[in-house]
């Protein structure tokens, strides 16, 4: 009798065959440029994984490392095992990109530097932009808008548009604003390079965006040469 159960036997045959058919058909295709002898030395090796009971198609998977050339599977696992990059919110994200600056730079002075000031600003950025109500309405030549909010979010109104007025004239915008007992008047002026009807459809925060002296502003709170929390 033999050795093995003809079960077995006819387990491995029938996996044999489906391999060989597997490995026939991408020949045909070519996806993997695999042809005569090196088709063949790949059968015998899975035949031999099998038979020394690793698992034909299981075994046969090993071989990843050895098509890495080809490009195809070693890729898809660098994808799917990869470290991921997003910080996950938008304030941590930007304290960490400062932090790593400030930590680069062997000349930063530690003692004046003040991470939780930026914390308080990003705070202020938060309120206004998804929290602060603001009211248009069309003037002469111009735009003016009511922003108003209560608590947290007028703290951080009275701070950010004033100054955010002077950043304006210095791009070359006819800006003002005039304090209000729940917000601030932020009045915007028609000009050659700003048309009223681009004004319009600006609005505050179109307003507000305005500039590239927000990434700059933030490095120099964090190194304590600048405090919008400072009363004024």
């Amino acid at each position: 009798m033999s050795k093995f159960p003809w079960k077995t036997t006819l387990a491995d045959s029938a996996l044999l065959a489906a391999t060989a058919y597997a490995f026939a058909q991408m020949s045909s295709s070519g996806p993997m440029g695999m042809h005569g002898p090196i088709q063949g030395d790949m059968m015998n090796q899975m035949h031999s994984q099998m038979m020394q009971g690793q698992g034909g198609m299981h075994g046969g998977m090993g071989m990843q490392g050895g098509m890495s050339g080809h490009g195809g599977m070693q890729g898809q696992q660098s994808t799917a095992t990869g470290t991921p990059t997003m910080p996950g919110q938008d304030a941590f994200g930007t304290i960490q990109e400062i932090v790593q600056i400030l930590q680069s730079d062997p000349k930063t002075d530690w003692s004046k530097v003040n991470i939780d000031a930026l914390r308080q600003h990003l705070i202020d950025m938060n309120e206004v932009t998804l929290h602060a109500a603001a009211a248009q309405r069309m003037i002469d030549n111009g735009i003016e808008i009511i922003v108003t909010g209560d608590g947290r979010t007028l703290e951080a109104i009275k701070r950010m548009v004033p100054a955010h007025v002077n950043e304006l004239h210095e791009i070359g915008w006819t800006a003002k604003s005039e304090d209000q007992p729940n917000g601030v008047k932020l009045t915007v002026l028609a000009s050659e390079a700003q048309p009223l009807t681009k004004l319009k459809a600006l609005g505050f925060m179109g307003v507000m965006v305005q500039g590239v002296h927000h990434q700059p502003h933030h490095l120099m709170i964090a190194m304590g040469q600048f405090d919008m929390h400072q009363p004024r």
